[in-house]
């Protein structure tokens, strides 16, 4: 160890990453606290990796991290996530981010100050390229005068902003590539909850528990767009084809269009949604390189609607995973299942239930017999507390015909997950 150049003991500290670990581990010799002092590149200060952060006061506790942040130098990395501290003083956080702000690189941070300052402004904003912000109040971006030209990242929860003060802020950041917005409070300046954000490079953008009348985004370079937990009447990607993975996770929405973007996707992810199954399929059908598509727990727009198994064949040829869950009616085997189609490259079959029936046996088989080269059969159901006898016996039947079904397929593995 007396061999290692101190530059190497600083990398060693920094992947230790807690504060508390970083601090002992400096206590070894006077190299290694020479490596903490001009060498350390990341530190974080999180509550869960020591539990006496939950009995410190907070002002000793701004003590604590201004005191370890200011025997440092050079520090790259900063991460301060205290769940069990409601509020900071404004003072202190300024000084953390003011000492910091000509090396730091990656900034997570949060907790609310008292009184709200803007970390925006004070957080060094020409090196920074990660940024995560929670639970504080965002207001009057100026994208000539707050740029962050080498911003990657971007992480917005429980923060509030205003519609416009977003679409500014992204404007301000020219190479982001990844947004993540969870739980905002919006701040709308009319009547009609609207939000329209506009960028040339992002790439991955995650949407959480967000309610809006419209949502706009342009995005010509997206390639990953997940919506999850919300609630919008209209949502419309604006974009040049570079879409590639889809997902839309128990979201409300009354038009949902993505444009031009369906023509390169390979993963579409739809789980507790309504669809009307026509419109959804034409708005995906030009996705000719899907490889895998998952539908899941979705609900029909019109009791009389169910998926053509057929139409999924014909469209996506290179489709080798495919999850089916949904309430099955007579209609879905008489007609979702006609035609000599098959589903040629398909490797991987996920099929689910909510209520078990008979046509629950059939509309497997029936599937099955369209998988050539199938090499595994996941079976998801769900199985309730209190069953019935005549609830027993149809589980039974169940695995009965699976049993007897599988004996034609030996060289497919069959997995059964029960909830």
């Amino acid at each position: 160890m007396e061999s290692l150049p101190v530059e190497v003991v600083g990398n060693i500290l920094s992947r230790l990453g807690a504060a508390r670990d970083v601090v002992i581990a400096s206590a070894t010799c006077r190299k290694w606290q020479n490596a903490w002092r001009n060498h350390l590149h990341t530190l974080t200060f999180n509550s869960n990796d020591w539990p006496l952060y939950h009995e410190l006061s907070t002002s000793r506790l701004e003590i604590l991290i201004t005191e370890t942040i200011f025997q440092t130098k050079g520090l790259q990395c900063l991460s301060i996530i205290m769940d069990d501290v409601d509020e900071f003083s404004a003072a202190p956080v300024i000084a953390w981010l003011m000492y910091t702000r000509e090396t730091l690189r990656q900034l997570h941070y949060n907790v609310r100050t008292t009184p709200n300052i803007n970390m925006l402004e004070k957080c060094g904003r020409q090196k920074l390229e990660v940024l995560a912000l929670s639970h504080n109040t965002v207001t009057g971006v100026e994208p000539c005068y707050q740029k962050f030209p080498r911003l990657r990242s971007l992480s917005l929860s429980y923060v509030s902003i205003s519609a416009l003060d977003l679409s500014l802020l992204l404007t301000a950041c020219p190479k982001i590539e990844t947004l993540n917005l969870v739980s905002l409070d919006i701040v709308m300046s009319d009547p009609q909850a609207m939000m329209d954000l506009s960028s040339n490079s992002l790439k991955d953008i995650y949407v959480e528990a967000i309610s809006l009348d419209k949502f706009i985004l342009e995005a010509d370079s997206l390639e990953k767009l997940h919506l999850k937990d919300c609630t919008l009447e209209v949502f419309e990607l604006v974009g040049k084809g570079m879409l590639r993975f889809l997902k839309i996770d128990d979201v409300s929405v009354i038009h949902l269009d993505i444009g031009e973007s369906a023509e390169n996707l390979e993963i579409v992810d739809v789980s507790n949604f309504t669809i009307m199954w026509a419109k959804f399929h034409h708005m995906i059908s030009r996705s000719s390189k899907l490889k895998k598509l998952r539908l899941w727990g979705v609900v029909f727009d019109d009791e009389d609607e169910f998926v053509y198994i057929e139409t999924i064949a014909s469209c996506f040829p290179l489709l080798s995973h495919l999850s089916l869950s949904y309430d099955l009616r007579e209609a879905a085997l008489q007609y979702g299942l006609q035609g000599s189609f098959v589903l040629e490259n398909v490797i991987v079959l996920e099929l689910g239930w909510t209520v078990i029936s008979d046509l629950f046996s059939m509309w497997v088989s029936g599937i099955l017999e369209r998988c050539p080269r199938l090499r595994k059969l996941v079976i998801h159901g769900v199985v309730s507390e209190t069953k019935t006898h005549e609830e027993c016996q149809t589980l039974a039947n169940f695995t009965s015909s699976i049993v007897r079904l599988m004996r034609k397929y030996l060289h497919v593995e069959v997995q059964f997950e029960y909830e």
